[in-house]
């Protein structure tokens, strides 16, 4: 684990990032680790976007990066929207920062991850040399036929949930894409899942 220094075995996310090495400088003896700083890859979108399709569609297949579906971490506990999923979304980086030691970064799909401010504030970015947003976009009459053809079991197709979605898939659009740093825009409107899986393949690709 990267926060532990290995020579005086102080516990500190909070270190400070050396670019020449790259080195985590340990704040209490000034130890400089060495570490791979990758960059992270998110895939965001409003849900029935596509973000779970895609995910499963490239696992096995795309072989240069780590692929994970944000949701396999949710637990009741991280449902905290007082200090906005805090603890969720640094769980996240501290996965991701360790897995991108095996030499892979992670491409990490979920929908909160896409929102840039939930991420670049945290104290575990500082590990990352870069984080590249990508959001699946679709047309508002797309979204809501989809949300509504789901199983019922699945609960999305009620009114409220419908008009929330509508409105993050909207504000990727209208904000997102026009913030720093940008959200990059892939439009799944009447696009087949291999195309659009092809299309974030190659985003992923040219990222690393």
């Amino acid at each position: 684990m990267i926060n532990i220094c290995p020579n005086c075995g102080s516990y500190r996310a909070d270190r400070a990032i050396d670019p020449a090495g790259p080195y985590a400088v340990c704040p209490e003896c000034g130890f400089k680790q060495p570490f791979l700083r990758l960059p992270l890859l998110v895939v965001s979108g409003a849900s029935g976007a596509g973000k779970s399709s895609v995910c499963n569609h490239l696992l096995g297949k795309l072989r240069d990066a780590v692929i994970l579906d944000a949701d396999i971490l949710w637990r009741p506990e991280f449902n905290t929207p007082g200090d906005n999923y805090h603890a969720f979304f640094d769980a996240w980086l501290r996965m991701s920062k360790n897995i991108a030691q095996s030499g892979r970064p992670v491409a990490l799909f979920g929908a909160g991850m896409g929102v840039p401010s939930n991420l670049e504030g945290l104290v575990e970015r500082r590990y990352f040399s870069a984080i590249h947003y990508l959001a699946l976009v679709c047309s508002d009459e797309e979204l809501a036929r989809r949300l509504q053809a789901r199983p019922a079991w699945r609960d999305s197709g009620g009114a409220a949930w419908i008009e929330s979605q509508l409105a993050f898939n909207r504000w990727f659009r209208e904000t997102g894409a026009f913030g720093q740093p940008p959200v990059e825009l892939l439009d799944t409107t009447g696009v087949p899942l291999e195309q659009t899986a092809a299309q974030v393949e190659a985003w992923i690709r040219g990222k690393i």
